[in-house]
């Protein structure tokens, strides 16, 4: 029987040429993303994560300036989700995560993202 445990999380999403769409709200025409490879995207990441970790950022800051999911303008915020909802790669991380706690980069067919389990 599935789970019927939820989690609230949110991410910031760096999409590379290998993302299954190459386009998002930041960049519609997708020139950025088809450019950037998905070591770039990565370290991009590794990065920002450091700075969110060091407290030199905030996690909603960046996911609302640079993530390049729709979920930027909520500061990145995917509300609730329960089991089989996302990848399984996300899915997994998340549930895997303590409320406060943030993943190392994780890689989807959607791009690579740190996740921020909130709830």
């Amino acid at each position: 029987m599935a789970s019927t445990q939820q989690v609230r999380a949110s991410h910031i999403l760096i999409k590379h040429q290998g993302s299954r769409r190459k386009a998002s709200w930041k960049d519609p025409e997708g020139r950025v993303i088809s450019n950037t490879t998905k070591e770039a995207a990565v370290s991009q990441l590794k990065s920002l994560r450091e700075d969110i970790v060091a407290g030199e950022a905030k996690f909603e800051d960046v996911a609302s300036r640079l993530s390049d999911c729709s979920s930027a303008k909520r500061g990145g915020d995917l509300g609730r989700f329960g089991q089989g909802q996302m990848q399984k790669p996300f899915e997994d991380a998340a549930f895997a995560l303590k409320v406060g706690e943030i993943s190392d980069v994780i890689e989807t067919d959607s791009g690579v993202h740190i996740i921020l389990r909130t709830g």
